[in-house]
């Protein structure tokens, strides 16, 4: 697959795991670049969860990109409590599973700093504390939440060693952290701290251990309703009160504009508000914008919401997919 214009960096670089390799991957996450790095299972891509050019990029390198939640992997339980608000049910679950392959799916604290292309448009915050101790040094050498799907491109089998990584994400990637082969197991286990706990995913820790915890059974989604949003699963994305209305050529009275790129629309002069993701048509900074400024529109209180066409190529596939699932009936 050829690389993305947006994911090309000049060199890979391929560091070992060692205190030097980690303040150099955690001053790469510092300035917008993406790490591999070993976690419990497999090797994850990790970007800082604060910055949505990062994470566009992220999509992007691992192609075909869609904008499903991503969890933010933290250093410990005071870091997690910055972005993600626990309640009783958090707070056992945390004390008994973390470090380890337990997600949690959280409401978002009021100055929560994952970005919202991360958290895909949500109110809440999926959280992990991992347990591999390279990925706890790093995410202690960074200081702040880190996103992390698998370092592999999409499709591919995941990657369990640093030569996996390169083979997928050499030219894509700033740098991988050579940690050696990780142990294969499955994903993390995901929770939603909802009204009632709720299995979102299936994982490493067996359901049964966390119903002994909780002193009651998990819920399970309903197959005929949209399942909560969580990484890996279906996602039911945030979607505007407004009715959303795609390949606008023209704005009609009291509708706001989702603009892109220099073209103007006729009647955009009488639009009920007008946001324009990237006024020279970069998909990146697009993506960067989308959730964002689909929330401002929203608040505006618009009849409803024009968007102008946007490329189907590279991240404008992923930004095309979020604004049809926006645009749905409902």
């Amino acid at each position: 697959m050829t690389p993305l214009p947006e994911t090309t960096v000049p060199e890979t670089r391929l560091l070992p795991a060692d205190p030097a390799g980690i303040d150099a991957a955690a001053a790469t996450l510092a300035r917008g670049g993406l790490v591999a790095f070993p976690t419990e299972t497999v090797y994850g891509l990790g970007a800082d969860a604060a910055n949505a050019g990062a994470i566009a990029r992220l999509y992007a390198a691992k192609g075909r990109p869609a904008f499903n939640p991503l969890i933010a992997h933290v250093a410990d339980l005071a870091a997690a409590r910055r972005i993600g608000r626990f309640d009783a049910t958090a707070e056992k679950l945390a004390a008994a599973f973390w470090p380890g392959p337990l997600t949690l799916v959280l409401p978002k604290t009021a100055d929560c700093a994952v970005a919202e292309l991360a958290t895909a448009g949500l109110d809440t915050v999926a959280i992990r504390v991992p347990a591999h101790p390279i990925a706890h040094a790093l995410l202690a050498a960074f200081g702040g939440p880190v996103v992390a799907p698998s370092a592999n491109i999409s499709g591919h089998v995941s990657p369990t060693t640093a030569a996996h990584v390169q083979a997928d994400l050499t030219g894509r990637i700033d740098l991988i952290l050579d940690g050696g082969p990780v142990h294969v197991g499955v994903e993390s286990t995901i929770v939603g701290c909802f009204d009632r706990p709720t299995l979102l995913r299936p994982g490493g820790v067996p359901s049964e251990a966390i119903e002994a915890v909780l002193g009651e059974r998990l819920a399970r989604p309903s197959a005929e309703a949209a399942a909560p949003s969580a990484p890996g699963m279906l996602a039911s994305h945030y979607a505007p009160r407004a009715a959303v209305r795609l390949e606008a050529t023209s704005l009609a009275p009291g509708e706001a504009l989702l603009a892109f790129g220099s073209q103007t629309l006729h009647g955009a002069d009488r639009a009920a508000a007008v946001l324009n993701l990237s006024p020279t048509g970069d998909l990146a900074e697009a993506a960067t914008h989308l959730f964002g400024y689909l929330r401002a529109l929203d608040a505006k209180d618009a009849r409803a919401i024009a968007v102008m066409a946007i490329p189907h190529e590279g991240l404008g596939e992923a930004i095309n997919d979020r604004l049809r699932r926006a645009a749905a009936p409902r």
